[in-house]
């Protein structure tokens, strides 16, 4: 009798086993049949979209309708953010200047002369690099100022960014820039025809066979270490973003400042 309901027990398992089987292996298949997100999240709405379809291209496609002036892009320069970047765009110890090094033979040409390797100029700005007016445009509009991205109105990016290429005499003072003339404006950017991807690290099959295009010497042990490596934020934006220690990497050279005490006269010394 024992033995008979050892075994009635042992079949009564076995079926409950293959039909949770069964029901497992169908809801597997209705799974497989279905798209992999089908009940995740739901369609953005038009609005959502918007606010993140922000981005502004080369062929300006985005660039939202507007203008600005010269005097009234230097009005918001001077309130919002000279104080990083300088009253002329010369910078402080923080970032790297955005205006100066480029010529007149430049905006001729479209290629920056002190960016070639055998000229020396003391720093590379940003209009000696940026090849497209787009790129100040919605970096502008995106990022600035930094403690308060995205609170410019479009009357003000436009008026900023004509300001900047006032001040590396692209355009003239009383210029007032617009989506209807930018493009025009483009066509006088110092670096419009210095940007290249012929390059190894770009081409694998190049001449480089697809390795970086720099040369140097690898050094292991015992580095030297060069520079003096220093920065300041004004008083008003240390804490913009947060404790800025709290957010840097554990190697390489650069301690960002505990922004949450007052400043240092020093910066803070890399931990070994």
């Amino acid at each position: 009798m024992m033995k008979r309901f050892e075994r009635t027990v042992r079949a009564a398992a076995v079926a409950a086993i293959l039909a949770a089987g069964a029901v497992s292996g169908a809801h597997a298949s209705k799974v497989q049949g279905a798209k992999p997100w089908a009940d995740l999240g739901r369609a953005p709405t038009a609005d959502e979209i918007k606010a993140w379809d922000i981005d502004v291209r080369p062929d300006f496609k985005g660039l939202p309708k507007g203008s600005g002036s010269v005097a009234h892009g230097q009005k918001v320069w001077d309130e919002k953010c000279a104080m990083c970047h300088g009253e002329f765009g010369e910078s402080n110890e923080v970032f790297t200047p955005i205006v100066g090094g480029t010529t007149a033979k430049d905006i001729e040409t479209g290629r920056v002369a002190n960016l070639r390797l055998e000229a020396h100029y003391p720093q590379r700005t940003t209009l000696m690099k940026v090849p497209t007016i787009s790129t100040l445009w919605d970096y502008i509009n995106r990022a600035m100022p930094w403690n308060a991205p995205k609170s410019l109105s479009v009357e003000d990016v436009y008026g900023v960014v004509a300001y900047i290429l006032h001040l590396g005499n692209i355009v003239p003072e009383d210029f007032v820039l617009s989506d209807q003339n930018i493009a025009q404006v483009q066509n006088r950017m110092p670096n419009r025809n210095g940007m290249t991807t012929d390059h190894g690290l770009w081409l694998p099959n190049y001449q480089f066979s697809g390795k970086p295009d720099v040369k140097n010497t690898r050094c292991m042990n015992n580095c030297p270490i060069e520079g003096d490596i220093k920065s300041m934020l004004p008083e008003n934006m240390r804490d913009a973003h947060g404790n800025l220690f709290e957010q840097q990497r554990l190697i390489g050279p650069m301690r960002g400042w505990d922004t949450t005490k007052p400043p240092r006269k020093e910066p803070l010394a890399p931990k070994s």
